[in-house]
């Protein structure tokens, strides 16, 4: 089953001390790369946290969030930081003498500081034992969207690789028709200029053309290229890079296929082709 990389979760939980938050959203990347924004007093804990994410998620750029709400009438158990208030005070004493025109601070700014209010008077193990708990649940959530999303993205991509396998058939069917009409042009054409050319040189653009005009190697690669990603597209872990690599090969064989066509309906094919390869391209983007 393949993952989407794009996703939303949240889960919160209320306790005696206060509210833990948890908000996750994913949107595609080449890699895994994952950005925490957590309170000072839970920074210690950074580490932990990103390797609890890698281990969920494998690629995508992840936003990580947590927000603490202490509890109704914690305040009045607010400690401060009394030695970093007084070197805030002295950095903000020696930067009004060198520009005295500086607006006064408010000690709501500084209550604002980071580090100044140390927390409320609560067991600071417990919290961070609970924002583990609570961010494992919000990785589960997250992993359930982009696997319901995956899904969805599996269905259309498999829908396009009947299309592309059905137009690879016509491709095929036409073979011996386009060989035939081909075959009569070229020798009503060498009919009015047989004189004009050696026999030798006459057979050698023959086969040139011939193999020119060769679809039959190309539409079995697409065959073989459209087997491979129904064969990715079910396997339990992450795909998206490698399903990129096929979509270009993919595209490269339909390419040759236009650039090799001598008739309408074989262009037609290879246009159709392509149109249908992008549509994949741009869903495979999203794709863990």
């Amino acid at each position: 089953m393949i993952h989407s990389m794009t996703a939303f979760a949240r889960q919160s939980r209320d306790k005696p001390w206060g509210q833990l938050s948890w908000e996750l959203r994913t949107v595609n990347h080449r890699y895994l790369d994952v950005s925490l924004r957590v309170p000072d007093e839970l920074r210690v804990q950074e580490t932990q946290l990103r390797e609890l994410v890698g281990a969920y998620v494998k690629r995508g750029k992840v936003d990580c969030r947590l927000r603490f709400q202490p509890a109704a009438g914690a305040t009045a158990q607010i400690h401060l930081n009394r030695e970093l208030i007084a070197r805030l005070s002295e950095a903000i004493g020696a930067v009004t003498a060198q520009v005295p025109s500086t607006a006064p601070v408010s000690a709501l700014e500084i209550l604002r500081w980071p580090g100044v209010i140390e927390g409320v008077d609560t067991n600071l193990e417990e919290i961070q034992a609970e924002a583990v708990f609570i961010l494992e649940d919000a990785l589960k959530e997250l992993v359930a969207t982009r696997a319901r999303e995956g899904a969805r993205l599996q269905e259309f991509l498999e829908q396009r690789c009947a299309t592309l396998a059905q137009l690879v058939d016509e491709a095929r069917t036409r073979l011996p028709d386009i060989k035939t009409h081909w075959r009569e042009r070229l020798l009503a054409r060498l009919a009015e200029v047989k004189a004009e050319l050696d026999a030798t040189r006459l057979a050698q653009e023959m086969v040139f053309f011939a193999q020119k005009i060769d679809i039959e190697e190309e539409l079995e690669r697409l065959a073989t290229h459209l087997d491979e990603v129904r064969r990715v597209l079910n396997q339990d872990e992450p795909v998206g890079r490698r399903l990129d690599f096929l979509m270009q090969e993919l595209n490269r064989e339909a390419n040759t296929l236009g650039s090799k066509s001598v008739d309408a309906h074989t262009t037609r094919i290879s246009v159709d082709m392509k149109v249908q390869l992008e549509q994949m391209r741009e869903q495979i983007q999203n794709i863990e």
